[in-house]
């Protein structure tokens, strides 16, 4: 199992596919590599290196004073560093974009572009209280083909979703286990979030307009209650040579294989070059 080890003696989870230009993935707040499962088969040849934070996936758990933007973005150069890469272009999701965004501010020599999945310097308040609903909590349900179905029906920011498409979500989310369903991450996370909320998310435009050097995206879910049109419409304002896209029947957040998703990475992608 590739692994490396940050300065604070963490073991760190990854996957490293491909040859050519890297694209970083990073994943959402609860979520790990897997995220990015269903863009994978539909990107160029590139190399695709995808990172599981600290206290996710199969990575360490090291405590919720630890589940922190800075320290998660510190990881990543280190794997970065690990690999012997230079540069990598970026595509975050969620959390990851906001990863992605500091990283612009503050090693762009880094980056060789950054893509926003549903994700920018402004986050809705309703978002983050659908986050508060759900995050260190386990699920009602006792089975993935149970927690299939609940999203199914309480994801009311999606549509036209197949059922199948709900069943790899509920197994990319929770461990099955003889006692019902278990976190794929540690349960300390939810404390790290409320600790970061009672502070407030802050000012992060400058994080965003300090990304003016890099070639950008921008993902929008229609529906997301997290990344509001207006924010939206703000960014393209401020960067209108961002590429981006709204993806219809999609909340928070978008799979990256809908045609819209892929055009946008793709085109994106050429600009990194």
């Amino acid at each position: 199992m590739p692994q490396f080890t940050a300065p604070d003696g963490a073991r760190i989870h990854y996957t490293d596919e491909g040859h050519g230009v890297t694209l970083l993935c990073l994943a959402g707040l609860t979520r790990d590599g897997r995220d990015f499962d269903y863009l994978a088969p539909h990107l160029p040849p590139l190399r695709l290196i995808r990172m599981d934070y600290r206290g996710r996936g199969k990575s360490d758990w090291t405590g919720a004073e630890t589940y922190t933007v800075p320290t998660e973005a510190a990881d990543a150069l280190v794997l970065l560093d690990h690999l012997g890469i230079e540069r990598a272009a970026l595509l975050g999701t969620s959390r990851g974009g906001i990863i992605g965004m500091y990283l612009g501010a503050t090693a762009p020599e880094r980056l060789r572009g950054l893509c926003l999945n549903d994700v920018g310097p402004e986050i809705d308040a309703q978002g983050l209280e659908r986050i508060t609903h759900y995050i260190g909590r386990t699920p009602a349900a006792r089975t993935h083909a149970a927690a299939a179905v609940a999203m199914q029906h309480s994801m009311d920011e999606f549509a036209n979703v197949p059922p199948e498409r709900w069943y790899q979500e509920a197994r990319r989310r929770f461990i099955e286990t003889e006692q019902g369903l278990d976190l794929t991450y540690d349960p300390a996370l939810r404390d790290a979030f409320m600790a970061a909320m009672t502070g407030g998310t802050g000012d992060l435009w400058p994080m965003f307009d300090a990304c003016a050097g890099l070639p950008m995206a921008l993902i929008r879910g229609a529906n997301s209650s997290l990344l509001s049109d207006a924010t939206a419409q703000a960014m393209c304002a401020r960067r209108p040579d961002m590429v981006f896209t709204e993806v219809a029947d999609r909340g928070h957040v978008p799979f990256l294989d809908e045609p819209e998703s892929l055009r946008a990475i793709h085109e994106w992608l050429g600009n990194c070059l």
